[in-house]
């Protein structure tokens, strides 16, 4: 018998004018645990509406959508959302916050004890590639890639099961972006986070994700490994979404057939 995926939204709806038209139409989208799955479309395909569904950031209109076996719907929203890991795609910090206060606001939530939170913090700087001394440090001094390394670190902080991310890294320049992604990726492995991602950058998904799904006016189209979908898909829409430059090929199949070496041997 198949596991139950961690995440399960089955024909979800979502319409923000009664019915006229549709944010999110019958969208259907499985997530195994553990896995990385980055969600791509071009712009109002309905890629973060899906993604807010999951933590009730949005509610559907109709369908369903569950998390570990139960309806959204049916949890307690706070309880949810404090379980689940969010990154904002310009870092969401609060910026009275100092950085130990952003990324331990989930965890004092929870009622862990100072000393807990402060090793934490700690930790997660180190893990981040954050200096130490950043921890007294405000937002508005980082630089753009140090506060979205701030807001991953918040996002993990309470050892979240799956963590959401909404175009992660698509303010910054593309080497900070491709460095922080690749920081990312790592520890999605090694904590065994479930995450899904919200990109518009193709490569970005095909290099970090085990699975794309491809939506466009609200449905998801095809739901595959990123080589199936460039080598064995047939959807013309798909096929044009997903396509890569010839010169970015070969970086792209390294990168693949590395993280399924490295997989098969994990």
């Amino acid at each position: 018998m198949a596991a139950v995926p961690l995440i399960h939204i089955c024909d979800a709806c979502k319409s923000y004018d009664a019915g006229r038209s549709f944010a999110v139409h019958k969208a259907n989208l499985s997530v195994a645990e553990g896995a990385f799955v980055a969600l791509v479309g071009t712009s109002g395909s309905g890629k973060t509406t899906l993604l807010k569904f999951i933590n009730r950031l949005v509610q559907q209109d109709s369908g369903s959508v569950a998390v570990a076996g139960r309806e959204t719907l049916s949890s307690d929203v706070l309880s949810l959302r404090r379980s689940i890991g969010y990154v904002f795609q310009n870092a969401g910090l609060f910026p009275h916050m100092s950085v130990a206060e952003n990324i331990g606001i989930t965890p004092d939530l929870l009622g862990w004890p100072a000393e807990r939170i402060t090793s934490r913090v700690a930790e997660l700087l180190e893990l981040l590639e954050l200096p130490r001394g950043y921890a007294s440090r405000y937002p508005a001094t980082l630089s753009g890639g140090e506060r979205q390394r701030a807001a991953v670190a918040r996002a993990i902080a309470a050892y979240p099961r799956i963590v959401l991310m909404d175009e992660p890294f698509g303010a910054l320049d593309p080497l900070t972006r491709d460095t922080i992604g690749a920081t990312y990726r790592k520890l999605h492995d090694q904590f065994g986070f479930t995450t899904l991602m919200v990109t518009h950058d193709v490569q970005e998904a095909i290099l970090l994700a085990d699975q794309i799904a491809v939506m466009k006016s609200g449905r998801v189209l095809a739901q595959d490994t990123p080589r199936r979908l460039i080598l064995e898909n047939s959807i013309p829409d798909v096929s044009a979404l997903i396509s890569v430059p010839r010169r970015q090929a070969e970086q792209i199949r390294a990168a693949i057939d590395s993280r399924n070496e490295g997989n098969a041997h994990g």
